[in-house]
């Protein structure tokens, strides 16, 4: 069974930083390199949103809501994703996921809970 799960989120200051990670398990393991890797938010209600992805040769886009601020990255060795989150504001807290994408699948982790207050 393909299983994505996102780690590392929690309670941060504003200006404060995080670093989330997603790893592959079962079926996505094998394979892991070829995804395109997103990280995407929803905060309450409001629509799921693209924040970063890397693509499987390494090529990264970002939200403009985040540019310069976040930083996505990834070790296919260890199957896993990672966003790393600078100078935290209150509009970033949501719930993060982690998506693992071709042309044919797409796989979503569960979420990760950001919040940004002080």
């Amino acid at each position: 069974q393909a299983q994505l799960v996102e780690s590392g989120g929690g309670l941060v200051q504003p200006g404060g930083s995080l670093r989330l990670s997603c790893s592959a398990s079962g079926s996505l393991r094998s394979i892991f390199s070829i995804y395109t890797m997103g990280w995407y938010r929803q905060a309450s209600g409001k629509q799921r949103e693209l924040v970063a992805d890397i693509t499987s040769g390494g090529s990264v886009n970002y939200a403009d809501s985040v540019k310069g601020r976040f930083t996505v990255s990834r070790d296919n060795a260890a199957k896993t994703v990672f966003l790393q989150m600078n100078s935290l504001k209150a509009e970033d807290t949501a719930v993060y996921y982690c998506n693992a994408a071709t042309q044919r699948a797409s796989h979503w982790g569960q979420g990760t809970l950001v919040t940004v207050s002080s």
